[in-house]
């Protein structure tokens, strides 16, 4: 597990196992919130620990920036913590997560250990404010990834946990295609020094303006390629050929993972789009 100070008692922590998945640490005079945990539970339990014992204060807060597994499964090691989320986010943990969890405690002995605890406190609309020592936390909806994601600004430092709401290669098959471009345009406007990706190396005050258009090229590019599809004969083998780096982005991103995912978006937008083209014609 990689971790950095991004500024006075902000930490920056990021998996080497699981798709460089990343997490969060604010510091107050009493104690910690803790900003999504790791997808591998004796990663988090490092995290816990460098908090309890290195910077010596407990964990009152845990906030879930959405209700995927890599970013909730670790909230059982913070007994005692307050969970927060958005309200769609507890919804979707009891509907698909304890699912999920209990299908992969079966496979997986690694996650034996591992009980799913909902939030306790939630919010639908508009922002949550939370005071950490002298850091003021603004959580705030940015849905696109998935429809109940939330970004956690600290407001001081101009420091945007985003969740996956921003990742190396955009992912849209559990959220929205205009939606997530829409959150993106909004972070880009915002005036930030750093930019905590759900998965990824943190982005910089001089490369937000790129890392923002790049990504929306992205979705365009995607977008085109879909539509093809739909006038092709063979679409499975106009969106194979179509490969992540002929739309701007690496393959090597999230340790390899980038094609894979850019396969599941085009599938997913194909998909999408024969829906609206078969709904229009009927």
């Amino acid at each position: 597990m990689q971790r950095e100070r991004v500024s006075e008692n902000v930490y920056w922590f990021q998996s080497e196992i699981y798709a460089q998945v990343t997490a969060g640490v604010v510091l107050g005079t009493d104690w910690a919130v803790v900003i999504d945990t790791l997808a591998i539970p004796e990663e988090t339990l490092r995290m816990r620990s460098f908090v309890e014992e290195e910077l010596k204060v407990p964990v009152r807060y845990v906030i879930n920036t959405h209700y995927h597994a890599d970013h909730t499964w670790g909230n059982c090691f913070f007994p005692g913590a307050t969970v927060v989320s958005s309200a769609l986010c507890r919804r979707l943990m009891v509907e698909r997560g304890i699912p999920a969890l209990e299908e992969t405690r079966h496979q997986n002995p690694a996650f034996k250990q591992v009980k799913m605890v909902l939030p306790h406190l939630t919010f639908e609309v508009g922002t949550l404010s939370l005071t950490v020592g002298k850091k003021h936390l603004v959580l705030f909806p940015t849905p696109g990834n998935s429809p109940d994601g939330i970004s956690i600004l600290i407001e001081e430092d101009r420091v945007l946990f985003a969740g996956d709401a921003f990742m190396p290669i955009p992912y849209i098959v559990d959220g929205d295609y205009d939606q997530l471009q829409e959150t993106m345009r909004r972070v880009g406007e915002m005036s930030l020094e750093n930019i905590v990706q759900g998965h990824g190396d943190i982005i910089l005050r001089g490369e937000i303006e790129g890392a923002v258009e790049q990504n929306i090229k992205y979705l365009k590019d995607i977008y085109k390629v879909a539509k093809t599809a739909t006038r092709r004969r063979h679409p499975l083998e106009t969106m194979e050929k179509a490969d992540v780096q002929s739309c701007g982005k690496s393959r090597v991103f999230l340790e390899g993972l980038a094609e894979e995912l850019h396969q599941r978006n085009l599938r997913f937008l194909y998909l999408k789009l024969m829906e609206e083209k078969e709904a229009a014609s009927s």
